[in-house]
């Protein structure tokens, strides 16, 4: 029995290392502090948005001005989010929307603007009418600006200002720009017009086409190439290539990084993105295909190795035990 022991206690110290210890000391040696010292918490709130994260900033900084004024403003998305839209009145405003979000793959202002093929599907609706209301307030971006109207989509604010108009075009989004949409389209409508994929061929164009003559792989390279300065220039450097993101960074740096940038990196360029739980699983599962494609059969075959060890340990005993009866 002094094996089993034996084994118990390693198994135990084991898992109590792999449970408590070790994440423990990740969180030791990787506390997140604000401008002020401040350790920032970090939070997903299930990838709903109501400006908790944002107001809490703001009362960190000690500005009660900004503290006011997020308030005001995240008080009056919920207020919105709580009135009755009316689909058939936003198609007429969702008009307004193709002029910049139609997928033509052009520079706005620094960036592409993003698909909208799906926004009712993978985005939050409390962010759609955040964002509409003023798009630098909802991506929590207001820092970069003197004067949100300064955004690239600033003046969607002044054409779409009326808050029953707001309610009717995110309803509008939600009836008949959702639908199902696979891993890689999500990530293509939230992410893509600021981070490449090299291993999958994604640019911030898009997939890259092949090409039959040299020449227009070459040129298409040197758009490429254009287009990444423009979103250098916007976001102050180039977002990475997230080819290998998902085994560098863990499951919570993931989540609350893409829920609220400010809150692992305060200062950053990068807007919050604004999915909702649904959008971001499918975002890390594209991730996880790309990055780690091996990880589903891994998994699988993961309870069969515990099972043979276990098996082994039995039987290992139990011949143990035959060769050395006669010792006792």
């Amino acid at each position: 029995m002094r094996e089993l022991k034996i084994f118990a206690v390693v198994a135990f110290f084991s898992l109590l290392t792999y449970w408590l210890v070790e994440p423990f000391a990740h969180h030791e040696l990787h506390k997140k502090l604000d401008p002020q010292g401040n350790e920032l918490i970090f939070k997903t709130h299930g990838f709903t948005y109501d400006g908790t994260d944002d107001i809490a900033e703001a009362e960190r900084k000690g500005d009660e001005a900004l503290v006011a004024k997020k308030k005001a403003f995240w008080s009056d998305v919920v207020a919105v989010s709580k009135m009755e839209g009316n689909a058939a009145a936003g198609e007429a405003v969702f008009a307004n929307c193709i002029g910049c979000h139609n997928g033509a793959n052009i520079n706005m202002g620094g960036v592409i603007a993003p698909n909208l093929d799906h926004a009712g599907a993978i985005y939050d609706k409390n962010y759609l009418i955040a964002l509409i209301k003023d798009p630098a307030m909802a991506s929590n971006v207001d820092h970069k600006y003197a004067d949100t109207s300064m955004h690239p989509m600033g003046s969607i604010k002044y054409t779409v200002s009326d808050n029953q108009q707001i309610a009717d075009v995110v309803a509008y989004m939600q009836a008949h720009k959702a639908g199902e949409i696979s891993p890689k389209e999500t990530f293509k409508e939230a992410c893509v017009r600021c981070h490449a994929m090299r291993y999958d061929k994604m640019t911030q164009l898009g997939e890259t086409p092949k090409f039959k003559h040299e020449k227009d792989a070459l040129s298409h390279k040197i758009k490429v190439l254009e287009e990444q300065e423009k979103v250098k220039a916007y976001m102050g450097n180039l977002p990475p290539d997230l080819s290998m993101i998902i085994r560098a960074r863990g499951n919570h740096f993931m989540e609350t990084f893409i829920a609220n940038p400010q809150g692992q990196l305060a200062g950053t360029s990068m807007p919050r993105v604004g999915l909702n739980q649904e959008g971001y699983d499918k975002v890390e599962a594209y991730l996880t295909q790309i990055g780690d494609p091996s990880k589903v059969k891994r998994e699988a075959i993961g309870p069969w190795v515990i099972g043979f060890f276990f098996i082994f340990t039995i039987l290992a005993f139990l011949w143990k035990k035959s060769h050395w009866r006669d010792l006792h």
